[in-house]
């Protein structure tokens, strides 16, 4: 098998893992179990958690000391076991803790996957910048074909999600070991201090206004991007409950409708280029806060019949929405740093939206669904979405009116050839 197509596999595998149970397990949870919501919240800030604290961990140990494709096969294995364990939980405090081991195994592959894919294609004299996007671009087919599978074998509300995900695991986890070898680079050096190793330098750019203002609007959107992965099949799910609307093809194939966020997400990449060269990096950030209004909005209105156009509207618009903050966010960070804290300041970057940012959403939306929207264990989706979309709203004023840049068109020079 050819370089390019084995690393197409381990990309394709890494986000099916994640897929088959991402986006079904609110079915699971208040379906099948009918544990609460505010526990559910929980269940996602692990997510947030692993997300701050393994990478930078996994990503010393792959520096110094084991080869990186050994580690990110061993973490695979070792979260499918944490994934096989889940059907026989049956209680929400030991759901959160063994769903905890599984992301602190996957949330650090997800980098260690891009290290494996460099390392394998530089040291085979590919060209990464052309060679690796269409290779990521089957990472989010993977992820696709699992919500899929999870759905047209009805098993959207069942335990068997977590099997599939943790064959995919395993069969991951076993296939890297064949994976050409990624020794330690030792590119860390000895001298570094041991903050300097963890990447946490760039926390003093906090000492910055504008990086400051930055960093602290990419948390609080970041608290906004998992809301529809941990609501939206659910809220789908649940139009069952609605008479005329019990029977339509949104209930039966919520995952597969949501499966279009996906989708978008990938062409969304596409105009990007676009959009940065003709509105620059602030307005490309503004747009996309703006898209998660018009995202939770649509799906304030929507229902599965008449409303169905605002549905999949919304599905459309989550790509613009997802992907115009973290490319044009990355881009702004890869444009203001300095060289030598630029790959820290990349982490501290995802550390905000993705970790404390995760985190927080994940817990506060779990709280307030629980004691404001949820009556006699009947969810108002209707004003659940409104006040979401209005958290995104205030988000995006505030962010037009305090965060000052100028659009320089030779910053994104490289994006837009």
């Amino acid at each position: 098998m050819s370089i390019k197509f084995r690393l197409t596999v381990m990309s394709f595998l890494q986000f099916f893992v994640w897929g088959a149970w991402l986006i079904t397990v609110g079915n699971y949870w208040f379906a099948t179990k009918q544990w609460s919501g505010a526990e559910f919240g929980a269940i996602f800030s692990t997510l947030g958690i692993s997300s701050i604290i393994m990478p930078a961990i996994t990503g010393i140990i792959a520096d110094k000391w084991v080869n990186a494709e050994k580690l990110y096969g061993v973490l695979h294995i070792l979260g499918g076991l944490a994934l096989l364990y889940i059907p026989q939980v049956d209680n929400p405090t030991t759901f959160y803790y063994v769903i905890f081991a599984a992301m602190l195994c996957y949330m650090p592959t997800i980098s260690l996957s891009n290290s494996v894919a460099y390392n394998i294609l530089k040291s085979n004299n590919y060209d990464v910048v052309k060679v690796f996007p269409p290779i990521r671009v089957w990472g989010t087919i993977g992820f696709i074909a699992a919500m899929w599978i999870t759905n047209l074998t009805d098993n959207k509300a069942s335990a068997n999600m977590f099997y599939i995900s943790a064959f995919a695991a395993f069969a991951l986890g076993f296939y890297s070991f064949s994976l050409p070898k990624c020794p330690p680079q030792k590119l860390i050096s000895e001298e570094a201090s041991f903050i300097e190793k963890l990447g946490l330098n760039a926390f003093k750019l906090f000492g910055t206004y504008k990086m400051a203002l930055f960093f602290m609007f990419s948390m609080f959107l970041g608290g906004a991007l998992q809301l529809t992965n941990m609501y939206g099949d659910v809220y789908l799910s649940e139009f069952a409950k609605v008479p005329e609307y019990a029977d339509s093809f949104v209930v039966k194939y919520s995952t597969i409708i949501m499966s279009i966020s996906q989708i978008s997400e990938t062409l969304f990449i596409l105009a990007i280029p676009f959009f940065l060269k003709r509105f620059g990096i602030k307005q490309v950030m503004l747009i996309s806060m703006l898209a998660w209004v018009l995202r939770f909005g649509l799906f304030a209105y929507g229902n599965p019949v008449d409303g169905l156009w605002m549905i999949i509207m919304s599905c459309i618009v989550y790509g613009m929405a997802f992907d115009f903050f973290n490319i044009s966010g990355s881009l702004f960070v890869e444009t203001t740093t300095d060289s030598k804290i630029r790959s820290s300041a990349q982490g501290l970057f995802m550390m905000m939206s993705n970790g404390f940012g995760a985190f927080f959403g994940g817990i506060i939306s779990g709280i307030l669904i629980d004691k404001y929207f949820t009556h006699d264990g009947v969810r108002d989706w209707h004003n659940i979405w409104l006040s979401f979309a209005g958290y995104a709203l205030v988000i995006a004023i505030l962010f037009a009116v305090m965060f000052k840049h100028k659009h320089n068109p030779d910053d994104v020079a490289e994006v837009t050839h």
